[in-house]
């Protein structure tokens, strides 16, 4: 047995540093959205491969997600890697950080885990954003085997969870019929005045919502010229609740508004869903208070207040099936919040590459804990983790 794990875990971060914070910089300097993180996933996966993990690339059909796997123990913990940016404003939810933290993570834990008895998995997961890449990666047998489940997020301030609310994401498209908008409008279906009527009918349902529940979009197509009759529109709305139960209720509310927009102009309605729905977070409150007390031993200073807002990740939809955690870690960004082009610039500063690594060496330690104090371990140990052989998930409706 290591004689002090968690000082030889702490030492390899530290040995790894630069090595995490260069990984965490070049993901910042090579933004790639959902689906199409390609130049990410191989320089992240390429650390791990270098440093004697076991990789596999283009895992569970999708071209971006990767494994890495050191170890054989029983007790098996998955580290994820988020690998995409925001379309226009880059790296302003700090997937940088995350992805340089898991994988700083796995480094840290390589070489105690044969004497903890575990088997170390980084996983590299696309699509967080959109498109809900781990829920894929959960159903297609990724996470099978995996006892506990950890991954870190940038914010403003520091926090041990991550309030979230369960979310579906849907393009919806209106066909009509073109005309020329002067000499023939009467021939004309107008595609664009189907989402017009579907967004009032939102805005007059907004009154009668629960007041956790949320709705927001944009319209992606509203036709091509001025003096034609719009043939074709398009709008890519999300819409939130506490919980799937409650997302259920709402969805088809939604739905409606956009039927009523197809029924009163005449167009034809087709609704994409972008991904599966993600649910609500269920937090492993002994896996948190282990990280929590850890970070802390890092300097790590947590916020009293109650965080404001919830966001929504599809990790919850893998809380749903095993212990997880998904902590915060502030950047004293001030203003600055989650998903503006500021706080990508705050995602690339000493303060995020400090992050980062307390990141790696707070869930490492938080790994340690729970393979070494046999309560927890032996909880863990009884987790059902055949997650693919499922048949039916709880965001199924």
């Amino acid at each position: 047995m290591t004689a002090d794990p968690k000082k030889n875990v702490a030492a390899d971060v530290a040995a790894a540093a630069d090595t995490i914070v260069d990984l965490s910089h070049q993901v910042w300097d090579n933004p790639e959205i959902a689906f199409e993180e390609y130049e990410t996933a191989a320089m992240t996966s390429q650390v791990l491969a270098e440093a004697g993990f076991e990789v596999e690339t283009e895992i569970t059909d999708l071209p971006t997600a990767w494994s890495a796997t050191y170890g054989t123990g029983d007790l098996t913990v998955t580290i994820c890697a988020e690998l995409d940016a925001l379309p226009d404003i880059g790296h302003a939810c700090g997937h940088n950080i995350i992805a340089a933290a898991g994988v700083g993570a796995g480094l840290a834990l390589q070489n105690v885990a044969d004497d903890l008895g575990l088997t170390v998995r980084v996983l590299g997961t696309p699509a967080e954003e959109q498109g809900g890449g781990k829920i894929l990666m959960l159903e297609r047998g990724a996470f099978d085997g995996t006892n506990l489940a950890m991954m870190v997020h940038p914010a403003p301030t520091e926090g041990d969870q991550f309030p979230t609310l369960a979310i579906s994401q849907c393009d919806f498209h209106f066909h009509g019929r073109t005309a020329h908008a002067s000499v023939t409008p009467h021939m004309g279906v107008n595609a664009a005045d189907a989402i017009t009527v579907a967004q009032v009918g939102i805005g007059l349902l907004r009154q009668h919502l629960d007041p956790a529940d949320q709705v927001h979009g944009i319209v992606t197509k509203g036709g091509e010229a001025a003096n034609i009759v719009p043939g074709n529109a398009s709008a890519r709305y999300f819409y939130r609740s506490t919980d799937l139960e409650a997302l259920a209720r709402l969805e088809p509310r939604i739905r409606a508004c956009f039927e009523a927009g197809a029924k009163a102009t005449g167009a034809t309605l087709e609704i994409e869903p972008l991904g599966p729905p993600y649910s609500e977070f269920v937090h492993d409150l002994d896996l948190v208070d282990k990280y929590r007390k850890n970070a802390e031993t890092l300097g790590r200073t947590f916020d009293p207040a109650p965080r404001k807002g919830a966001g929504s990740t599809d990790m919850a939809n893998v809380s749903l099936l095993m212990p997880t955690i998904h902590p915060m870690l502030g950047l004293d960004s001030g203003s600055a919040v989650n998903h503006q082009p500021e706080f990508a610039a705050y995602c690339r500063t000493p303060v995020a590459d400090q992050a980062a690594l307390d990141g790696a060496v707070a869930m490492a330690l938080t790994a340690v804990d729970a393979a070494t104090d046999d309560s927890t371990r032996t909880r863990l140990l009884k987790q059902e983790t055949s997650y693919s052989q499922l048949q039916q998930y709880p965001w199924t409706f």
